[in-house]
């Protein structure tokens, strides 16, 4: 109750946001910057925070909500001059490591996963079997780019360097985020930006991570026993909280097993 009352000086807050999930404008537990915005928003404002502590556990996803969501949180931390500390536990790569950067210092479990700071682009190709089955492909357009790597009509080369121009062009986004916000930490004889992950100790060797620690513990040894945890994370809609989205969520939950799995978890 102390901390109602005026002039007695409250034990420290430490807001936690947790960031779990595949980060996607779309799908069943997606991290987004339209869904998380308002609880990012409340943490950083509600009872006057130490500093905001990121959960972070994904494997990373679309490159603009990743943008977003790190650009709200450096915006709020610089306004309301708090400081962010993200903790990693399985793994926080590509996308997931672009979250964590947004934090002043990165801190993770022995085990957890780091890096993979890359552009991915994936898909299929059913040409070869419709054209066995009989089915003839018909798209027309106005404007020559209209159509791009159709997955049922044979790659063409200049399809394929337009879109390696594109990932070469988020790509050097992604990196010059990571540049500015460790600045100073990275291993300049290393190059750091090949798509390739490192585990607990050796991340803190190429100064991706701080330290190896966990939240409790490190924000005990910082602000004391008895600092407080106030925690946020995404809601569940009711109609999930009930089932109603059943074969939806079991799709969305493929693809996010898929997105793991390039990691081994």
């Amino acid at each position: 109750m102390k901390r109602f009352i005026p002039f007695l000086k409250s034990d420290p807050l430490v807001a936690v946001i947790r960031l779990s999930g595949v980060i996607s404008t779309g799908g069943r537990g997606a991290l987004n910057d339209q869904a998380l915005g308002p609880m990012i928003e409340k943490a950083f404002k509600r009872g006057k925070p130490k500093v905001v502590a990121l959960v972070i556990n994904s494997p990373g996803g679309s490159p603009v909500q990743s943008s977003l969501i790190g650009a709200r949180i450096r915006r709020l931390s610089d306004e309301k001059g708090i400081p962010v500390i993200a903790f990693v536990e399985d793994v926080a790569a590509s996308g997931g490591y672009w979250l964590a950067s947004a934090a002043d210092e990165i801190y993770a479990d022995e085990s957890s996963i780091i890096g993979s700071i890359g552009v991915i682009s994936m898909g299929f190709g059913f040409d070869d079997m419709i054209a066995r089955h009989g089915v003839e492909r018909r798209v027309y357009t106005a404007g020559k780019s209209k159509s791009m790597l159709d997955p049922f009509q044979p790659e063409k080369p200049a399809d394929i360097k337009r879109l390696k121009g594109m990932l070469e062009h988020i790509h050097a986004t992604f990196k010059a985020q990571v540049m500015k916000r460790r600045a100073g930490k990275l291993d300049e004889a290393k190059d750091l930006f090949t798509g390739e992950i490192w585990v607990g100790k050796p991340a803190i060797d190429v100064g991706l991570i701080d330290g190896i620690g966990h939240l409790v513990p490190v924000m005990q040894q910082r602000y004391g026993d008895k600092v407080r945890f106030a925690r946020y994370g995404a809601k569940r809609s009711v109609l999930q909280l009930f089932g109603a989205r059943v074969v939806a969520d079991a799709l969305d939950g493929i693809e996010e097993r898929a997105h793991y799995a390039r990691f081994g978890l």
